[in-house]
Parts: C-alpha cells; sequence; structure tokens
C-alpha cells in the first residue's frame, strides 16, 4: 500500500483568526489579502475608515472572511478596547509605522514623538495586547514588521532605524520569554518596498538610484515579495521559528 501521507507542512492558516494593524494601505493591506487567501478570518485595522473597508469588502467578494475595525493604534484607550473585544486572536500582524526623513541635526521633536509613539509604544501594546489573548487560549503568532533598517543604519533614518532596531530587540526578547506560552513571536525586515509611503521620495532619481544601488538584486521590492514571508511565519510551516527576522531585502543586508 503506498504511504499517502504528505511530508510538507500546511502554509494554510485556514479557521484561524489574524489582526493586521494599518491594513488600509501598502503591506498593510497586502498582508491582509494573503492571509484570507490562505484561509484566515482577518480583522482589517487602521484608522482611515474607507480605506479599511475596501480591503474587507475585497475579502469578502473574493469569498473570505473579514471585518473592519477603525482604530488609531496611538490611542492607548481605543487599542486596548479592540483587544478587549476579541474572544480569540491567532495571528498579530504588527505591521502599523511610519517614516519621516530627516538628517540627524533637522530632525525635529515632533516627528521623533511621531515615530516614537507609532513604530514603539503602539507596537509594543499591541504586542502585549494580542499575547495576553494567545496565553489564555493557548497559543499564537506575533509577527512584526521590522526593516532592512533594523539590522544596518542609514543617513537621514537616525529614528526609523532605531525604532526598527527596537523592533528586533523586542522581538528576539519577547519570543524567549513567551516561548514556553506556545507563542511565537517573529519579525520580517523587508527592504525598499514600492509602497505608497515611498512614493514621494521615489520621484527624487537621487533617492532611487541609491536605493537601488543597496540592494544586490538591483531592484526595489514589490508589496507581493514580502507576502510569502508574512503567511509562512502565521502556518504550521514554521512552527519551530521564533525569535528571528525573514529579511526580504534582495541582499542588502547581506554583506
Amino acid at each position: 500500500m503506498t504511504d499517502t501521507k504528505t511530508v510538507l507542512p500546511s502554509m494554510r492558516v485556514d479557521g484561524q483568526v489574524a489582526l493586521v494593524t494599518g491594513a488600509g494601505r501598502g503591506i498593510g493591506r497586502g498582508c491582509a489579502l494573503a492571509l484570507a487567501e490562505a484561509g484566515a478570518e482577518v480583522i482589517v485595522l487602521s484608522r482611515t475608515v474607507d480605506e479599511i473597508s475596501e480591503v474587507a469588502a475585497e475579502i469578502q467578494a473574493k469569498g473570505g472572511t473579514a471585518s473592519a475595525v477603525v482604530c488609531d493604534v496611538t490611542d492607548q484607550a481605543a487599542l486596548a478596547k479592540v483587544f478587549d473585544g476579541l474572544a480569540h486572536l491567532d495571528i498579530l500582524v504588527n505591521n502599523a509605522g511610519t517614516n519621516i526623513p530627516a538628517g540627524f541635526l533637522e530632525a525635529t521633536p515632533e516627528s521623533l514623538d511621531i515615530m516614537l509613539n507609532l513604530n514603539i509604544r503602539a507596537a509594543f501594546l499591541a504586542a502585549q495586547a494580542a499575547a495576553r489573548i494567545m496565553d489564555r487560549q493557548g497559543g499564537g503568532v506575533i509577527i512584526n514588521l521590522s526593516s532592512t533598517f533594523g539590522k544596518v543604519g542609514r543617513q537621514g533614518a537616525s529614528i526609523y532605524s532605531g525604532t526598527k532596531h527596537f523592533i528586533e530587540g523586542l522581538t528576539k526578547s519577547t519570543a524567549v520569554e513567551l516561548a514556553a506560552r506556545n507563542i511565537r513571536v517573529v519579525a520580517v525586515g523587508p527592504t525598499a518596498i514600492e509602497t505608497p509611503m515611498l512614493t514621494e521620495r521615489l520621484k527624487d532619481p537621487a533617492v532611487a538610484a541609491d536605493l537601488r544601488g543597496k540592494i544586490p538584486m538591483g531592484r526595489l521590492g514589490q508589496i507581493e515579495d514580502v507576502l510569502g514571508a508574512v503567511v509562512f511565519l502565521a502556518s504550521p510551516a514554521a512552527a519551530l521559528i521564533t525569535g528571528t527576522t525573514i529579511m526580504v531585502d534582495g541582499g542588502w543586508t547581506a554583506p
């Protein structure tokens, strides 16, 4: 009799509940669509109602399950209310973030506060709230969005790079602490991805050429380049992966 048992772990997440922050556009939107395609029930979260309503409707039109939740993740009370209202959560994609490029000597306290509040404080609180739910139910996975700049420095990105280095440390430390609770914590580190956040900067030929020059594969990333890593890390195929970052950077951090 032929053994029909498969050896390849599933990359499906059927029936699991996933919450994606910053899901109205860019990488967050892509993650929501990809997780829904892989079988998850997706909670699409952002402060922009029109954008997340469109994402949820697109998922539903394809036969998936999605709900749109309006929330500014920097509003601690509003964020806590969202997580308090969840009975179950298997996957958190901690994606919401921003970059305000400026030289170190020119960076303002206002831009510092914006990035610290969104990229660090909100990301920490979302991960903590998700982990509390996952602890009660016996497990889950938190996927933090890091960056190439979580591994290297870059001129004009001192604050942003600092926030992504924080995400790297947070991922490692919480993974160690939560492993015994069956909660995996991992990160994905994209290179320069052609998203709405980067579009304006790419209009400067010097910036576009400089970014491409840092990537051995010779091209900027597309949103689709990031999605396979996110779905893989969320799935049973990554069951023994925690405390590390999958770099999606075309080789930028390899040298």
